[in-house]
């Protein structure tokens, strides 16, 4: 990993009493609740076209934070969406909250829009990504060379997220395709214990919040199992190295991700699903940014 001051970050937190950390979950609601219209305003404004994809290279990191999303190739008989679910206003909006709500210094451009990055396995770049994501990863195809490379990256201390993936099916070719990197006689996979870290790294988390598209929120008036029966419990499950720090972190049956991307598009959506999302959100981020 490259060298920067994003590590520094929970420096504040850890000597933070435990008993102001609670009330925080207050703030997130009420910091994005005043600017959710300046939300809308600010990225409804541009469609998907609007954006572009920019590949990371090494002159791209600058000593801050970059959201670093995993570009990989699609499997016809996978199940989901592909590697841009929620791109790139998640990446941005999550990117904005976290500059606002922590210490961590975001890399922003000449406008102030933060530095988001597209990045695959394969890259040399993606040693300068600290934090890496990756979505509807029911989907995704993991190579022979994929997976020397992630093994690398996760072993000299990168940490992946893979969110918004639903049911057993999407599991099942996830998992997969993660044992090309990490065999299961190696690595075991397991929830996260409530007591985690990660649930206390800023706000405090209560239980894996079980967010849906914002599609499949409103036409059902409010459900959150997007596989009906299939996936009506979200996880959040890991995978440790030996010194039992987290670098894999699979929230299953919930899609974190559109509650960062659709917290400008429906006060009612925003309101159900965005502090929690947030929360969840930056608690990772600030884990995998500091262990």
């Amino acid at each position: 990993m490259g060298s920067t001051n994003i590590y520094r970050v929970s420096d504040r937190l850890n000597a933070m009493p435990r008993r102001w950390r609670r009330p925080l979950t207050i703030v997130v609601a009420a910091a994005i609740c005043l600017s959710a219209a300046v939300a809308t305003a600010q990225f409804g404004r541009r469609g998907f076209g609007g954006f572009r994809a920019r590949f990371a290279t090494a002159t791209d990191f600058d000593g801050r934070f970059h959201f670093c999303r995993i570009v990989y190739q699609s499997a016809l008989d996978g199940d989901g969406g592909n590697w841009n679910a929620d791109w790139p206003r998640a990446d941005i909006n999550m990117s904005v909250r976290l500059s606002e709500l922590t210490k961590t210094d975001v890399s922003k451009d000449p406008t102030g829009e933060p530095n988001h990055l597209l990045i695959r396995f394969t890259d040399p770049a993606l040693f300068d990504c600290p934090f890496v994501m990756a979505t509807e990863v029911g989907r995704a195809v993991i190579t022979d060379q994929d997976a020397k490379a992630l093994r690398l990256y996760l072993d000299k201390g990168g940490f992946l997220w893979v969110d918004d993936f639903w049911g057993s099916y999407a599991w099942d070719h996830w998992v997969a395709q993660l044992r090309k990197a990490l065999p299961g006689n190696e690595f075991t996979i397991f929830d996260l214990p409530s007591d985690h870290p990660l649930f206390r790294t800023q706000f405090e988390v209560a239980q894996v919040p079980q967010i849906p598209n914002i599609g499949f929120f409103t036409q059902t008036g409010g459900g959150t199992s997007e596989r009906g029966s299939d996936s009506a419990t979200a996880h959040a499950r890991g995978i440790a190295d030996s010194h039992g720090r987290l670098m894999v972190l699979m929230t299953h049956n919930t899609d974190l991700g559109d509650s960062w991307e659709r917290e400008g598009d429906s006060p009612a959506y925003f309101l159900a699903v965005g502090p929690r999302g947030y929360a969840f959100g930056i608690n990772a981020i600030l884990y995998a940014l500091t262990h």
